[in-house]
């Protein structure tokens, strides 16, 4: 696996206007951009690659919606280098709408664990108010780890990532597609 994926903490910050599509930069804790995704515009099926830099010279991660129009769409995740199929994410359709919930499936789509919004409370009012900041904890085997907090600045998007408690049970590529897709979906669930 690419050194790029060891660390365990990134910010994917989105850049919000863009014409040609969205563009994500994934810093480290200290601001280095370690990785630069990109998803582009006007596709029928999302379709999201992760690259070393912004020349996009090597790409490293693809993540790919199964269906055109999925209201619980399901993202696949590969390593662009080999070919390897890591994990899905599933989004939980009407589940999320109130409150975002995300599964986590590993081969065969056998759920690893589930990613959650913490509060309902919140959550609620957020669809209201947007300036509530998300915070989400990933589920494995009944012990919750805060993983992705999203900033409150309305210009800019970022999404804090922090895996410390993950690396044993996920793959580092698996979570840092949920972040980017977290990220990707804020302020959609309205």
């Amino acid at each position: 696996m690419n050194p790029l994926f060891s660390r365990t903490k990134y910010v994917i910050r989105k850049k919000i206007f863009s014409l040609l599509g969205t563009k994500y930069h994934i810093s480290d804790e200290s601001g280095q951009l370690v990785l630069y995704s990109e998803m582009k515009a006007f596709k029928l099926k999302e379709d999201i690659r992760l690259y070393n830099d912004e020349s996009m010279s090597q790409e490293l991660l693809w993540i790919q919606a199964r269906k055109i129009i999925d209201f619980s769409a399901t993202y696949d995740v590969r390593d662009s280098a080999t070919g390897e199929w890591i994990g899905a994410l599933r989004r939980r359709g009407f589940k999320s709408i109130l409150k975002d919930e995300w599964i986590l499936l590993g081969t065969g789509d056998k759920e690893l664990g589930r990613i959650k919004e913490n509060s309902s409370f919140l959550a609620l009012l957020r669809r209201f108010i947007h300036i509530i900041p998300q915070r989400y904890h990933v589920d494995i085997a009944g012990h919750k780890h805060p993983a992705f907090t999203q900033n409150i600045n309305p210009l800019v998007t970022k999404v804090l990532c922090d895996f410390s408690g993950l690396h044993q049970s996920l793959d580092p590529r698996l979570c840092l597609a949920a972040g980017i897709l977290l990220c990707s979906m804020e302020g959609k669930q309205d």
